[in-house]
Parts: C-alpha cells; structure tokens; sequence
C-alpha cells in the first residue's frame, strides 16, 4: 500500500506540473511580438487562410470541404485559445465554408463576413444559423473596408463593390488584401478573370503583393497574365488537394507564374505553408 500511495502521489505531482507547463507554454505563445504569421492551411481540394497579427489578432479566411481545418487550427493555436477575431467567408461554396459551422460552434468568433450571395448547398445555411445563435456580428463585406488589427496589420476588401445577391458564387468572391509594412499579400477565393479585370479597372496599382494565393486553385479560370503583372507576386500560393478531379492546378496558370519570375508553392507539395514578416523582410518556413 506504502508503495501505491507513493507512486499515487507522484503521479498526481507530475500531472500538476504538466498542467503548469501547458499553461506557461500557452502564456508564453500569446505574448505579443513584431511578427505577423499567416498560414496557408493544409484543407486538402479547398481552401483556408489563418491570419496571426503581432499582437495575436486573428481572422480565418474560408474552412476548407470539412473538418480537417478545426485540426490545422488545433495543431496552430496555444492550448486552450479559442479566439478568432473575425471569419471571412469569400463566398458559399463547399470547399470553402465545409469546415467553418464547426469553427464557429468550437471557437469565440468576433466578426463574421460574407459577399452576400446565396448557394444552392445546405452548408451556407447551417453556417448562418451557428453565426445567430452565438449572436455573432455578421457584416457584408464592400470594398472600402478595413479590419485594423491595431498593430500595424491591416485587411483592406477590394471586393465586392456592389451588391452581388443573385450572381454566381465565385464572381461575388471577397478579395482582400493584407498589409503590414512593407509585406503584402493578396488573398482571392475563386475570383475569376472577370472579376481580376473589374480590380485592375478599379485600381491597378494598388493591387500589388509580395504573395499572391492563386484564385480558384490555380484554375485557368483566374490567374489572368495581366492580373500577375499587376499584382508582381515574389510567391504564388496554390491550395489544392492532391489528384484532385479539376486537374488543379491548371499548367496555363503554372507557366504564367514561372514566365513573371514568381516562386510557385502548394500545399499538395508542402502541406500547409507559413508565411512570417516583420514588416520587412518576408519568410517562407
């Protein structure tokens, strides 16, 4: 009994001192720095963006098909934080709210945005319903705004500039643009050429970006020449599944890529991939 009670004992001290350590970790992880994080996430034939400000401002562009993002976003995260400060929705299709009622359900969610536009699926329902019934803000998202993290980083919304209720879910896709310092990424959903030309209309020089996330998964349905040229990317990201059924991503879109000098990245090839800058200087990790 002596020998139970004292391995008892030590058990009960080592899990206390386990339990102090993921709460010193999760401490230590939050506490602010110069550097803003985004990760493109590893959500297999979709898409979904965290974006992590010095101060640890947070917003979730799109969830992916499923629930593979609440794991990306459980293996990112401190233990125990569950805040993400706003959720954009770039528009309704599957592969980029399938993951995002869980999101809301599990995590403390400021803000949600949306274009505004209706879809055929039953997830964009389910999603507005969570949002309602954790009384979550919800705003349409029109070019002119800006979520100001309060620490230098910046989310400008090119687009939608107008209603777009009744059009087709990838033409209403929101396009954003982060800004921190010198580093720029812009960020597309399933933007087709169209739209690239309606933002190079608008407002061609204001466009440009250090990362550029390809629209539509590298489809050659986005991607336009003239939008790369406009944009001048250092890196295009592609997130897609791999083997997928669409072929993504396209090779139109690859050779137009490598013909303007941008390095080219996957999370078919890299998993999720990880951005780090100071303002400055701009890492892949």
């Amino acid at each position: 009994m002596d020998f139970l009670k004292k391995y008892i004992r030590e058990l009960v001290l080592g899990t206390l001192v386990l339990s102090n350590i993921f709460v010193w970790l999760a401490v230590y992880e939050k506490r602010p720095s110069d550097i803003l994080t985004v990760y493109f996430l590893d959500v297999g034939q979709g898409d979904a963006i965290l974006i992590d400000s010095p101060r640890h401002g947070r917003a979730l562009i799109d969830g992916g098909k499923n629930r593979k993002v609440l794991t990306e976003l459980g293996g990112i995260l401190p233990f125990a934080d569950k805040k993400i400060d706003v959720i954009i929705a770039t528009h309704p299709d599957a592969d980029h709210i399938g993951g995002l009622p869980e999101v809301v359900s599990r995590y403390d969610v400021g803000l949600f945005l949306e274009p505004g536009v209706e879809s055929d699926n039953t997830i964009d329902d389910e999603l507005k319903k969570r949002v309602e019934e954790k009384n979550i803000s919800s705003l349409l998202a029109r070019r002119g705004m800006v979520i100001n993290f309060g620490d230098g980083v910046r989310l400008q919304i090119l687009f939608p500039n107008q209603d777009v209720s009744n059009w087709e879910t990838n033409r209403a896709s929101i396009v954003a643009r982060l800004v921190y310092g010198d580093s720029s990424f812009l960020l597309t959903g399933d933007s087709p050429i169209a739209i690239e030309n309606v933002l190079l209309s608008l407002d061609s020089e204001n466009i440009d970006a250090d990362v550029l996330k390809a629209g539509h998964h590298g489809s050659h349905t986005s991607t336009s020449l003239a939008y790369v040229e406009a944009v001048s990317p250092e890196y295009a990201i592609i997130s897609a599944g791999k083997d997928n059924t669409y072929g993504h991503p396209h090779k139109e879109v690859l050779d137009i890529l490598s013909k303007l000098g941008a390095k080219t990245v996957s999370t078919i090839d890299l998993g999720t991939i990880k951005f780090e800058t100071d303002g400055k200087m701009l890492e892949i990790k």
